[in-house]
């Protein structure tokens, strides 16, 4: 997984994560926690954009790099961003589950109408980008 460098500003109630490499790429939030999650989805999503118009993806810059370029002011702090993209392929894979916890996986599958594939992805995409599960 590649990680984008964020630049983190805000105050106590309002909060923004800016990806340079990406322009238009903002993450806000009543919290930093909650901007940072809110950048990784829209880095997602602009990389998907990106992606699908055929526009190259640009490369994620070291995190010296940022701190060198004089683009962070004194009250801003770096963060990274994980940048978690879809392959369009599928893997099968074989995972273990204690029994009580797979069977709740599958009840709350089925209670949101999806496959325990596509839970389990959406869980794992949530995890992993800070965000509440959808699936």
């Amino acid at each position: 997984m590649e990680y984008y460098v964020g630049i983190l500003e805000g105050d106590d109630e309002r909060w923004r994560v800016r990806i340079t490499e990406v322009g238009d790429c903002v993450g806000n939030g009543g919290s930093p926690l909650e901007a940072l999650n809110n950048a990784a989805v829209s880095l997602r999503q602009a990389m998907e954009r990106n992606a699908s118009a055929g526009i190259k993806i640009p490369l994620a810059r070291s995190l010296r790099e940022v701190l060198r370029s004089g683009e962070i002011a004194a009250a801003e702090t770096v963060v990274l961003v994980p940048l978690l993209l879809d392959s369009g392929r599928t893997v099968r894979v074989n995972v273990t589950f204690d029994a009580g916890l797979l069977l709740a996986i599958d009840q709350e599958a089925a209670r949101r109408g999806v496959s325990r594939s596509a839970f389990l992805a959406s869980a794992a995409r949530a995890k992993i980008e800070g965000t509440p599960s959808k699936a």
